[in-house]
């Protein structure tokens, strides 16, 4: 007789859902994918610089460049133009105002990144360039690859047969965007250079853009613009040889013309004859071949009309290296309350010294941060430039720890410099707002361990790196998160901190078990095991053990289950519960390679109880589900 049929309910609820599966007796295997992520295209252009004037004939030209029609993606480098010129010329003004003009065309997008190539030392480099754009096409940060020419392959792959924008500002050599631009003339690449980029030209085809300084005509323009027309109207010769004085640069013509916007009884006349004296004040400076050359005066002439306060202020800001700073970093390297320093660099701003990006964030053009750290060293004693060096350093310490706190709260701990008047983010409520404000900050944070480095900051420079380690694996910034943890461990020795040494050699033991440098992985965990028995740290120890476990498993050598007994007895010796029950997830992992599935359950099992008793949920998924690859020690 046959069985009498089950009724069988099948009812879903409880809210939205992108997949829902009801089966009742499945055979064989079963795939489920959802439906795939959809970003918005991504607009990214920053806003076009008030008061532009003229360049009709450079627009023009910029005209005749825009991609070929819909449809007509044949595999070819896409169409690349490159604004090339001097200094303060305007390049990423005119860049800017043609691409605000034609971005409607680009229906797939615009991207945008400043390669900062004449930023002292800090250029970015075309990895880091591809992850940006990578990230802002939508790939998941773990789905970034860790080679570059993987990364770049991922990238024409992604953005083959679009129509999308890609600004690079401020390249100082075509090493630096080689690997950036497609392979589809569906897209444009707009790229401004202060060189030629000669090696652009030969093999990409780069269309040059030369942009010189602006015609008496146009520069007279411009004044009219931001003083106003009726000032310079009624005074045109006037005006006229204020333009000369400025050497028709758009930038000097703008720091003049907004200070004398703010002096509106001062005639054109009375402009003139402060600036002729201000060159004669500089006459001592007049002969030197230097890019400050040209606007020297211009800027003296602004900087000396300011407050003592402002000055002090603008010539400290000199000392901050990074792309952009806000008001609480400001706060830092001025000895300033936010409150003071948001109205310092407002001040700046007013007078266009300082240029106010997006809601309190700033940034100073490159040879106004040049004439500033001249006056820095004319003006600030070196005792009080080496302190607020230390102050923006120990600011950025001390707030990537605390969003280490959020986004890692099970991590190591290390001793870290006194705040003293420094207010740092103190924390983060939630460990996404940790990972945005690191986001935000990560070329700051670079800049500033590099500055570390060079003025001999090296607790900083060791200190760094381990603090915000969770935050460039997280983030998958693969070449950054071992170029810091090198910088760490020169620096850690150099003053001779074991510790300081340890802790990053552990870190760079996780960059190359990551990325398959099994060698390297090795050399670094053992090391790290032997100074950490030296200095009596159990932590670090474990870990470098369990790192050493990893490796093997890895690469299947039966070894790796001694390696994990060897941390568990640590972990356990000691009481780090979080350790313990990581080194019993790698057990189980060992466990069920060899076929042991019950003894593979009941570790996950004991892991789990762990985890839990400590809070510890990020760990307690990796128990529920053996994941593809053992997680490492973050978390």
């Amino acid at each position: 007789m046959a069985d009498k049929p089950t009724s069988v309910s099948n009812e879903f609820s409880g809210g939205d859902s992108d997949v829902v599966v009801q089966a009742g007796t499945v055979h064989g295997g079963v795939h489920v994918h959802g439906p795939a992520r959809s970003f918005p295209p991504p607009r990214q252009l920053p806003y076009e610089v008030p008061g532009f004037v003229n360049r009709v004939h450079e627009l023009a030209a910029l005209d005749t460049l825009h991609p070929q029609p819909a449809g007509d993606h044949e595999d070819a480098p896409a169409v690349v133009t490159a604004i090339t010129g001097g200094p303060g010329v305007g390049k990423t003004a005119l860049a800017l105002r043609w691409a605000h003009r034609v971005r409607r065309r680009f229906v797939d997008g615009d991207l945008y990144i400043d390669m900062r190539g004449y930023n002292r030392g800090n250029a970015l480099g075309p990895e880091q360039a591809l992850a940006s754009f990578l990230r802002s096409l939508g790939v998941e940060a773990d789905r970034i690859p860790i080679d570059e020419q993987e990364c770049a392959a991922l990238f024409r792959s992604m953005v083959y047969g679009k129509r999308i924008l890609i600004f690079i500002d401020n390249v100082s050599s075509v090493k630096q965007i080689r690997q950036v631009i497609p392979a589809s003339r569906s897209s444009l690449v707009l790229i401004t250079s202060r060189t030629r980029l000669s090696g652009l030209v030969a093999r990409e085809g780069a269309a040059r853009v030369t942009l010189d300084v602006l015609s008496p005509q146009e520069s007279v323009r411009l004044l009219r613009e931001v003083i106003g027309p009726l000032r310079v109207d009624s005074e045109p010769e006037a005006a006229r040889r204020v333009v000369q004085l400025c050497g028709c640069l758009p930038l000097a013509l703008r720091v003049v013309g907004e200070r004398a916007a703010g002096r509106p009884l001062l005639s054109l006349d009375e402009l003139v004859d402060e600036l002729v004296q201000e060159q004669g004040f500089l006459d001592a400076l007049a002969d030197r071949e230097d890019e400050l050359s040209d606007v020297r005066a211009v800027f003296s002439w602004s900087y000396r009309a300011l407050p003592e306060d402002s000055r002090r202020a603008f010539r400290l800001l000199g000392l901050h290296e990074g792309k952009v700073l806000s008001s609480s970093s400001a706060a830092a390297l001025l000895a300033l309350t936010p409150a003071v320093a948001r109205r310092r660099l407002g001040e700046l701003a007013d007078v266009h010294l300082l240029q106010e990006t997006a809601r309190d964030r700033y940034r100073m053009h490159d040879l106004l941060r040049s004439y500033a750290v001249e006056q820095l060293a004319a003006e600030e004693p070196q005792e009080e430039r080496t302190r607020a060096v230390r102050r923006i350093l120990t600011w950025y310490l001390l707030s990537a720890d605390a969003g280490r706190k959020a986004i890692l709260p099970h991590s190591h701990s290390i001793p870290l410099v006194p705040p003293g008047r420094v207010r740092p983010v103190e924390r983060f409520d939630e460990a996404a707002d940790a990972m945005r404000w690191f986001e935000t900050e990560r070329e700051n944070l670079l800049s500033a361990l590099r500055q570390a480095v060079v003025w001999g900051q090296y607790d900083i420079a060791w200190m760094l790196p381990v603090v915000a380690d969770g935050f460039f694996e997280l983030g998958s910034h693969w070449s950054d998160w071992n170029h810091v943890h090198e910088l760490g461990l020169d620096a850690a020795r150099l003053v001779g901190n074991s510790l300081g040494e340890a802790s990053n050699l552990l870190c760079l033991g996780d960059v190359n078990w990551r990325s398959g440098a099994y060698d390297l992985a090795v050399e670094h965990y053992r090391h790290a095991a032997e100074i950490s028995r030296d200095i009596d740290d159990p932590w670090m120890l474990g870990f470098s053990l369990r790192g050493l476990g990893l490796v093997a498993l890895e690469r299947s050598d039966p070894g790796a289950e001694a390696h994990f007994e060897a941390a568990l007895a640590v972990f356990r010796e000691h009481g780090i519960r979080r350790g313990e029950g990581m080194s019993l997830l790698s057990l189980a992992k060992c466990a069920r390679s060899r076929d042991d599935h019950v003894e593979a359950a009941a570790l996950c099992r004991r892991a789990i109880g762990i985890f839990r008793s400590i809070g510890d949920r990020w760990s307690e998924a990796w128990g529920g589900a053996p994941p593809r690859r053992q997680p490492r020690r973050a978390g």
